[in-house]
């Protein structure tokens, strides 16, 4: 990693690479999670690796969700540790949610490795840790769930998911809150709110977030969420990769 100048255009892109392959290294990220993370940095290059508007509204909105949840979860697989281990724990710890590993390529050695990692942040109580529930309309290992935890959740927060899996939860008529780069995957368009951004800025745009509206009214929130319209949302994503494409080559924007 000391090899990469800081003064390089795309240094924490380069440095997450590094962190990713490290993790992979050491059996926390699945070799297929790593084909996973560079699609989502395909993206995040025409996003200018940046947090676009429509994200922070998805954001914002993914908050009122949480603040008025009576059991949210969020859901963290071998690439969420590997990103955002600390940032994930430090938003537990101010908001209350619980932290539920949940893995497609599922093993106890995984599993305890994820653990440890999240403990050694300070996070009291992990879940996920056994199978003792299953999610119904799902037949990979991720339809194991802890009961306390997904299972019985009423918003489930789901960075860098299966899309099998998110509409498996949509099903059992969960709120389901996604973090994904990509804004045609099964999850974005299976999700109620669909947070387009990378998942260390997203974490940390929550945190704050969290902060700004902890003491919002819970009427205001409600109508928060009444008004946003996750569809009309994602079409500005694609909006701005076309409109990026045409600046690319040089003409206006057509839309």
């Amino acid at each position: 990693m000391d090899e990469i100048p800081a003064s390089h255009p795309r240094y924490k892109s380069l440095v997450i690479r590094e962190k990713m392959k490290e993790y992979a290294l050491e059996g926390i990220v699945a070799m297929e999670g790593l084909i996973a993370h560079g699609r989502g940095e395909a993206f995040d290059y025409i996003f200018g690796e940046k947090t676009l508007p429509s994200a922070l509204a998805a954001e914002k909105v993914a908050i009122a969700y949480l603040l008025n949840a009576k059991n949210p979860v969020i859901s963290v697989n071998g690439n969420v540790a590997a990103l955002a281990h600390t940032e994930i724990v430090e938003f537990s710890r101010i908001t209350g949610i619980k932290v539920e590993i949940n893995l497609f390529h599922r093993s106890e050695e995984r599993i305890k490795k994820i653990q440890k990692l999240l403990e050694n942040d300070g996070l009291k109580k992990v879940y996920g840790l056994s199978d003792a529930a299953e999610i119904p309309f799902i037949e990979s290992k991720r339809r194991f769930a802890d009961r306390e935890g997904i299972y019985s959740a009423d918003v489930v927060f789901i960075p860098l998911e299966d899309g099998d899996r998110a509409q498996a939860l949509k099903k059992m008529g969960k709120i389901v809150i996604s973090i994904d780069l990509n804004p045609f995957s099964r999850t974005t368009l299976s999700s109620d709110v669909s947070i387009v951004d990378e998942l260390t800025r997203a974490i940390n745009n929550l945190t704050n977030l969290y902060n700004d509206m902890k003491n919002m009214d819970k009427e205001e929130l409600k109508e928060m969420i009444k008004g946003f319209n996750n569809a009309e949302n994602r079409k500005q994503i694609v909006y701005y990769i076309c409109k990026k494409f045409d600046e690319w080559n040089g003409r206006d924007y057509p839309y």
